[in-house]
């Protein structure tokens, strides 16, 4: 198979696709991939490296969309790039499509099957090619919480830990999964005082068995919810309903109620958010605040340490990409009921529920895409 690996063109998107490592295993299962010119500049692998893997490098992302079978990315295809698409073409990449139903309509229009990392699962009911970069983004989250919380940017002027004689930053995190837990070992460490509350009690068992008395967590509710944002330094939003848009859950009108120049760190913005103000910035122009309370919703948060965040993916997907490649997307989503979660769109029809009933399209089953 032709694998191609274009440029990132989000903007401050700095990840790529495709390792050297990635290129080096996809050639010695006997594909050929092709890379575009710097793709890899950004996350620290230029463009000998890949061609000391095997790959050819292309000039433009037109050469690559026009000749390759498989193309793979990071982020959603941008509108100039679902121009390239054609119906014979695997797009293995995030797509995030229930809050974005121009991406939808234009996926749907250029026949393609596209297969998005966010809804691929595992045999514990995980997510394992979102998780890496749920970590990575938890992990971000109270760092640039606190960078926001600062004055200079319009915060409230706290320090995470504190000092001697003066309280640490309340930091309440909403949703204990992935990003969540790791939000909270992070702000923790930072010296932060942490709340976590999600609505799953053998998570909350699970987080204070682990962490014990490292971060405090609670049962979800509307009541307490209102109680901690009142209280709240940081509030960092980590909820996720896997394919589908994140569920509200912060309205405008409890921004009376908390302290003036706190901070809502939204990392659940690539799903639509889960702050009823949040819309999505970049790392250009990362922060805006509404009625004195500041918002962080970049919606490529990773892309900020782009090395680390495209190993740790590319460690993910790379299992993923390969029986693409060796078997073909029927065959190797017929024989991984988990990879066959990942399918979203073939052929001009939506194949993921939760997307369908976001963006109120009609759904066809995957399987019966898969038996053809």
């Amino acid at each position: 198979m032709k694998i191609g690996c274009p440029t990132e063109i989000k903007a401050q998107e700095f990840r790529v696709g495709l390792t050297p490592n990635a290129v080096q295993e996809a050639v010695a299962h006997g594909h050929e991939v092709i890379i575009q010119a710097g793709a890899g500049t950004g996350a620290g692998f230029d463009d000998t490296v890949y061609v000391a893997a095997g790959a050819h490098i292309a000039e433009t992302a037109a050469e690559i969309f026009e000749t390759a079978e498989m193309i793979v990315k990071v982020k959603e295809p941008q509108a100039s790039e679902r121009k390239m698409l054609r119906p014979d073409q695997v797009l293995f990449t995030y797509l995030h499509l229930a809050p974005d139903p121009a991406q939808t309509r234009d996926l749907l229009d250029s026949g393609c099957t596209a297969i998005a990392y966010e809804t691929v699962t595992d045999d514990t009911g995980g997510l394992p090619l979102l998780a890496p970069m749920s970590e990575v983004a938890g992990r971000l989250a109270p760092q640039m919480g606190a960078w926001t919380l600062q004055k200079a940017n319009g915060g409230r002027g706290v320090l995470m830990g504190g000092v001697p004689g003066v309280g640490p930053a309340k930091v309440l995190v909403i949703g204990g999964g992935v990003v969540g837990t790791n939000a909270a070992r992070i702000a923790a460490g930072m010296g932060a005082d942490v709340t976590v509350l999600d609505r799953s009690l053998p998570r909350l068992r699970y987080l204070d068995d682990v962490f014990g008395h490292q971060f405090n967590n609670g049962y979800s509710s509307a009541g307490l919810l209102a109680e901690h944002l009142a209280e709240a330094d940081m509030v960092i939003g980590a909820v996720l309903i896997p394919g589908a848009e994140a569920p509200k859950l912060v309205k405008r009108a409890q921004f009376a109620d908390m302290k003036p120049g706190a901070t809502l760190v939204d990392v659940a913005i690539d799903q639509g958010g889960c702050f009823e103000t949040s819309r999505p910035t970049t790392h250009e122009d990362p922060i805006y605040e509404v009625d004195g309370i500041m918002h962080y919703c970049v919606a490529n948060m990773p892309g900020a340490v782009a090395r680390t965040s495209t190993i740790a993916l590319g460690n993910a997907t790379m299992p993923f990409m390969l029986a693409l490649a060796d078997k073909g997307w029927r065959q190797a989503c017929a024989d991984d009921p988990h990879l066959l979660n990942g399918l979203n769109v073939h052929a001009g029809q939506l194949t993921y529920y939760a997307v369908g009933k976001a963006l109120g399209i009609d759904v066809i089953s995957p399987q019966k895409v898969v038996k053809g």
